[in-house]
């Protein structure tokens, strides 16, 4: 297995080193996957980025979850579901939500169940739904626009769910408690 450098505010990268220094900030520490991604740092500023556009999108805080925790969960990412049940938490989104995403079981509207399968059928076939399932998506009361922003969280979401796996990326102690599956 190889080893990938977790890097902290000394050891990383000059290209990364203000980035980390900003999450540090927020954070209170250098997390293990940006400690990871600094290696890279056009790799940590574009995850960085698209979680900040995220952020900004139209999804309200349990639909940007569903879609996070579906692709994570559909990645089999083991350090993601922890991480984004914790930042679940933070943005208020209840736990029950969170609890059934990541036991897999029903989602508590029709509206979040139709995003869930939306989301999963775009992974799953690369994004090669067909024109019902678009109209379906549609119909549960989502836009075009959400459909582009599925397409931006997947992205998002690949860039940390394959790093964690090709990095073997360990729990950070403030996602230990929330261990999945």
């Amino acid at each position: 297995m190889p080893h990938f450098t977790i890097h902290s505010l000394k050891s990383a990268p000059v290209g990364s080193k203000n980035t980390l220094r900003k999450e540090v900030k927020k954070h209170g520490a250098v997390i293990n996957l940006f400690g990871i991604l600094a290696e890279s740092p056009q790799t940590l500023q574009a995850y960085l980025h698209l979680y900040n556009l995220l952020s900004e999108s139209s999804l309200n805080n349990e639909e940007k979850t569903v879609i996070w925790q579906v692709l994570n969960i559909e990645h089999d990412c083991t350090y993601c579901v922890p991480a984004h049940t914790a930042l679940a938490n933070v943005m208020g989104v209840h736990h029950s939500l969170t609890a059934a995403l990541r036991n897999q079981h029903p989602l508590p509207t029709k509206q979040l169940e139709a995003l869930k399968d939306f989301t999963l059928e775009m992974v799953r076939t690369r994004g090669r739904v067909d024109d019902v399932q678009i109209e379906r998506f549609l119909n549960a009361g989502f836009t075009q626009q959400n459909v582009l922003e599925i397409i931006l969280a997947l992205s998002h979401k690949v860039i940390s769910n394959y790093t964690n796996h090709v990095a073997y990326t360990p729990l950070d102690p403030m996602f230990v408690h929330h261990k999945w599956p």
